[in-house]
């Protein structure tokens, strides 16, 4: 049986640079004031996860199934 891996992991690309990229200037405030809020919360730096979430901490989880990964604890995106 071949199992899926997720697509969505944490990546080396900067948080600063994907926040600083939103065009809407209100959005891209409003990501800067949760960022801190939850690194401040968190005590965790900011990673990215995937090309569009900011995630902070992670931990590993393993289903009955045999299936396994990694995600972040929590995290936000700036989407629609």
């Amino acid at each position: 049986m071949v199992k899926a891996e997720l697509k969505t992991k944490a990546t080396d690309q900067s948080v600063d640079k994907f926040l600083n990229g939103i065009s809407d200037e209100k959005i891209r405030e409003d990501c800067f004031t949760i960022l801190n809020l939850m690194k401040t919360v968190t005590k965790e730096e900011p990673r990215m996860w995937g090309n569009s979430m900011v995630g902070f901490g992670r931990y590993r989880y393993k289903y009955e199934s045999g299936r396994e990964g990694e995600w972040f604890l929590t995290g936000f995106s700036p989407r629609k």
